[in-house]
């Protein structure tokens, strides 16, 4: 039996795709089939992509994240003369870059099999390639002693 679960989410160009309900539905899930005596531990959920992260944001208003989409995007725009890796395209190192600046791993707390984040806040997988892609997204729930 694995003891984590992979998550594959088709994403369609760069942007920030909503996880919250999907990694929710799924951490019921683990606790149900694997823990089912376990009410709280941690939940680890880690990318295995170089050119996308994870983060958590505002997910009440829908402007707080195009705002985060367009800042990153300000940031390290592509088209930038001492950019040289762009084997995969011009979005390529600028990718790269912008996972760099986020997480490739969270670890959110789990207390009565619920997680525990903000009342406004979101999981999201941002993306940063212009063309789809399926990411892979490992969750690993440890459980607190019991």
């Amino acid at each position: 039996m694995s003891k984590y679960h992979t998550l594959t989410i088709k994403t369609q160009g760069e942007k920030f795709y909503s996880i919250t309900k999907l990694v929710e539905e799924n951490l019921q899930q683990i606790l149900k089939t694997t823990f089912p005596q376990s009410t709280a531990g941690v939940l680890h959920l880690m990318i295995a992509h170089t050119s996308c992260a994870l983060t958590i944001g505002e997910s009440f208003d829908p402007s707080a994240k195009g705002d985060q989409e367009r800042f990153l995007k300000h940031l390290v725009p592509s088209g930038l003369p001492f950019i040289k890796h762009l084997d995969e395209g011009e979005d390529d190192s600028p990718s790269h870059i912008k996972s760099m600046l986020l997480q490739q791993h969270l670890a959110i707390i789990v207390e009565n099999k619920e997680l525990i984040i903000g009342k406004w806040q979101g999981i999201y997988l941002a993306e940063f390639r212009m063309a789809p892609h399926a990411r892979s997204i490992f969750m690993k729930y440890q459980p607190d002693s019991i």
